[in-house]
This record gives structure tokens, sequence and C-alpha cells, in this order.
């Protein structure tokens, strides 16, 4: 029985493994192609165009310009460029002082590598200044010099810069994606509390709690994805239309990351109610409904966020903004039969996040703030 299970749990996995490789493969088949392109490019045209001997740093350095990174490309071709050109420098003149040998070439790399990190913080950086210097130590240059391949990685470079240019996917999907998946965790958040006033269960609410403090993470991504976004929007002409879309994303961004902060702080306070029967019974059912209203609400500024198209996107926001006013008037410790002190404090310490909501759907600070009633 044992190893029928086991053997069930194994074939299980294989489907599931074989179903999301799939599907990322599947996903990842136009950055496939354009990596393909670019590298064979960057290749044939460094060494039949400038005559090099196996430009094997112009494909590389392209791949890793282009790559499924969510960096910005700019800052990654700078990386791959100024990186291997110190890098050569670094190994050119150490091996002038040195000498070459296996333990000049740990001298060399080391070096390197403390140098990269004190110039610059970026991984390819580092990565780029070390191996070219252990390359200039190690191997002997190639004809026409050890810059060559220098020069063969900024090749890469442009290359990937070109395809960027030429061959763009659209800068509004990945973050799109990414403000799906913030919201709907804040959602879910909110009705995880609300479910935990109900049952008055402080250990779900303290569930509630870590499960927002994980989505710091996706806040940073999603930081990091409109980065690399808006500079493909400023490169590609196709795209640069789509600017104020992405900028409207990021500030809208910046009031959700303000939202989740002051969720786990109402979850962390909510515990402790829970813990010390803080709510009476008219006050839970009250407070969890607006929990729920305001979860709902977020739902509607989810597709306001992540629509396509103009007309649908400014009508849901539209929406999720009337929603969340109708929700935010009413919070107030008397209108929600709140009578303790520690009961108040839950009620207060969810009116900023309202705030934050209403500022994301698109009002403006003032406006937001005097959609609460006066205390």
């Amino acid at each position: 029985m044992a190893a029928t299970k086991g053997l069930s749990a194994s074939k299980r996995f294989v489907r599931t493994r074989l179903r999301t490789g799939l599907v990322r493969s599947r996903n990842s088949l136009v950055p496939a192609i354009q990596m393909t392109v670019c590298a064979v490019g960057a290749y044939a045209f460094a060494e039949y165009v400038l005559g090099h001997q196996g430009p094997l740093f112009a494909a590389t350095s392209s791949l890793i310009a282009l790559g499924f990174s969510r960096d910005p490309r700019l800052r990654r071709v700078i990386e791959v460029g100024l990186g291997c050109t110190l890098g050569i420098v670094v190994g050119d003149l150490l091996l002038h002082w040195l000498g070459a040998g296996i333990w000049q070439a740990a001298v060399v790399l080391l070096f390197s590598i403390l140098l990269a990190r004190f110039l610059d913080s970026g991984t390819i950086f580092t990565t780029q200044l070390g191996l070219q210097s252990l390359l200039v130590v190690l191997l002997p240059a190639p004809a026409g010099g050890p810059f060559t391949r220098s020069l063969d990685a900024v090749v890469g470079g442009l290359f990937a810069l070109l395809v960027t240019v030429l061959m763009p996917k659209d800068p509004r999907r990945e973050p799109r994606k990414d403000i799906r998946k913030i919201l709907d965790e804040l959602a879910e958040i909110l009705r995880d509390c609300a479910k935990a006033m109900i049952d008055s269960d402080s250990t779900a609410a303290w569930h509630a709690l870590i499960r927002g403090r994980n989505c710091q993470a996706l806040v940073d991504r999603m930081r990091q994805t409109l980065r690399a976004s808006g500079e493909v929007a400023t490169l590609a002409p196709a795209h640069r239309r789509h600017r104020d879309e992405l900028a409207g994303l990021e500030h809208s961004l910046e009031y959700i990351d303000l939202a989740l902060r002051n969720s786990r702080v109402f979850a962390r306070r909510l515990t402790s109610a829970i813990n010390h029967a803080a709510l009476s019974d008219e006050a839970i059912d009250n407070i969890a409904e607006v929990l729920q209203e305001t979860a709902a609400a977020i739902d509607e500024l989810t597709l306001g966020l992540a629509e396509q198209n103009d007309g649908a996107r400014r009508a849901h926001m539209r929406r999720a903004r009337t929603e969340l006013t109708m929700v935010a008037s009413r919070v107030h410790p008397k209108m929600l039969d709140v009578q303790r002190l520690e009961g108040e404090a839950v009620v207060m310490l969810f009116r900023p996040l309202l705030v934050d909501l209403l500022e994301a759907s698109g009002l403006d600070p003032e406006e937001a703030r005097s959609v609460l009633p006066r205390l």
C-alpha cells in the first residue's frame, strides 16, 4: 500500500513538473527566438564584418544583456561592456607586474572581484570584470590584441539593445501580472482577517500577518519590473505611448505598498484584540463586513489596473473608487458599534489603509482623507 501511494505521488509530481515546464517553455518561446537571433547575429557581425576570430564574447555578452532577467537591459549592457574592458586592463597590469601562473591567476581574480564590488554592486559587472582579468592571465591574447574581447562584448550589448528596439515585447504585460498578484494577496489578507474575527481565531489573524510580510518580495519584484519596462518603453518607438500607463502603475504601486504595510499593522493589532476579546459580537460582524467589502473593492481595483482596454480600465477604476469611498465613509468606532479602547485601535489602524487604497485608485491625498468620517 505504501509503495502504491509513493508511486502515485511520484506520478503526480512528474505530471505537474512536465506541465509546469511546458507552460514555462511556451511562454519563453518569443524571448528564446530573440536571444537566438541576437547571439548568432552578434557573433556573425564580429566575425565577418570586424574580422575577429571566434568572437565568443559577442554571443555570450548579448545573451547576458538580453536574458530573462528583470533588470533593465541598458544597465546590463553597460555592466557587460565596462566589466569586460576593466577586467582586461586589470589583468594586463597585474600580468605585467606578477607574471603568468596559477597563483598569479588566484591573486588577479581575488583582486578583480574585490575591485568590482568596490566600484559597483552589479552582479554582471563583477562577473565580467573577474572573468576577463582571469582570462588575460591564463589564456593567450586573441588575434588583434586583448581588447578585441572588449569590443566583442560591446558588439553583443549593442545587438541586445537593437533587438529590444526592433522586437520589443509589450512592457505593460509583466507589471500587470505583478500588480494582479499583489492586490490578490492584499484582498485575501483582509478576507483572512475577517474570517479570523468571525471564528475568534487569533492564530488565523497571525497567519494573515505572515502572509502580508511575504508580499514585500512581490512589491520589490514589481519595482524591478517597472524599471525594465520603462526602459523598453523609452527605447522602443512602438511602445513609447505606454509610458504614461507605466507611470500610473508605478504611482499606484507606492500606495499599494503602503496599504500592504498597514495591513500588517492591522493584522498584528487584530491578533491582540481577538486574544483579549476586545470586540463585541456586533462590532465583529460590522468590522468583518467592512473587511469583506474592502476586499471586493480591491478586486475591482485589480481589474482596473490590470485591464488592457482603456475604457474598461477607467470604468473599473471608477467603480473601485466608489466602493472604497462607501466603505471609508463608515469606518468610525461608533458607527461600527465598537466600545472598548483596544477595539477602537483596530478601527483606527484600518483607516490609513483605506486612504492608501483610495490614493492608489486615483484620488489625491486631501480628497482621500476627507472621505473618512470625522473623529
